[in-house]
């Protein structure tokens, strides 16, 4: 079910860092914030920030961090500032803020309704540090969620890594960006690490919350696109086209604009 990537990768990175900077310039602001979490889309969407020229800040935001992950993240900013000269770095341990804010926070009866709430607590925690920098730097929050993630199973917090300013790699599949980090040469460490989100603070990886790897849900989003239907499918390719429609159908309200109450002009 793996599909190799098929983009042209230097005119993939160039389009990209062209389009980012034209953006920032017509927003007029500084350059770029980007949070680092070790894994291969941050650094990805890092380096595309970093090579416009413009100043681009990476912050690393440990919450009971994983060790491997804090040390990948700080591989690649080393890797990062000495390639770049705009690239500069920041730390805001958020550990005991997490803490403090769980320890007000009642408990629910439900163990894994708890434990996902305090993930995604961690991950909005993140996102209003990311836009304190932002505000007092004079830059734009630099998303980091690919296409099978912002747009094929939703598998993002919303207002936490879902609130940004913009998106450059939304929409390049993860086999596409494993293909630009390669180009990019990012750390080897970062591009053969198994994916993980880090908000639960323990081992889990990305396939272990979602039930598939990110090249059987890229099968299923492209199979989906084309008009395929569930009974198309047996085994494991079943499996894996059930689970894809599942999270997409659940998390459509993360996608969608916001539901607004129009109210009749006759009530006016």
């Amino acid at each position: 079910m793996s599909k190799a990537s098929t983009i042209q990768v230097e005119k993939v990175n160039e389009h990209i860092v062209s389009w980012l900077k034209t953006y920032a310039n017509n927003a007029k602001v500084n350059g770029f914030v980007v949070g680092i979490s070790g894994g291969v889309d941050s650094a990805v969407t890092s380096t595309l920030c970093a090579q416009t020229g413009l100043q681009t800040l990476c912050v690393e935001m440990p919450i009971h961090q994983s060790q491997n992950q804090v040390n990948r993240g700080k591989e690649h900013i080393e890797q990062l500032m000495k390639r770049f000269p705009n690239v500069s770095c920041a730390e805001a341990n958020l550990t005991p803020v997490y803490d403090n804010f769980k320890a007000e926070m009642p408990v629910s009866d439900s163990e894994a309704k708890y434990n996902l709430s305090l993930a995604n607590t961690r991950a909005r925690l993140r996102m209003t540090t990311l836009y304190y920098f932002a505000g007092i730097h004079g830059l734009l929050v630099a998303g980091t969620g690919n296409k099978v993630e912002d747009f094929g199973v939703g598998f993002y917090t919303k207002y936490g890594d879902g609130g940004v300013d913009l998106s450059p790699i939304a929409d390049l599949m993860k086999s596409d960006v494993y293909a630009l980090g390669k180009f990019l040469e990012i750390p080897q460490s970062i591009q053969s690490a198994a994916p993980t989100d880090g908000l639960f603070g323990d081992n889990r990886t990305d396939e272990d919350q979602l039930g598939a790897s990110y090249d059987e849900l890229e099968w299923a989003m492209l199979e989906d696109e084309k008009g395929s239907i569930v009974n198309d499918f047996s085994d494991r390719k079943k499996e894996v086209f059930e689970i894809y429609k599942r999270l997409n159908f659940v998390n459509q309200h993360k996608m969608q604009p916001i539901p607004v109450c129009e109210i009749p002009k006759s009530y006016k």
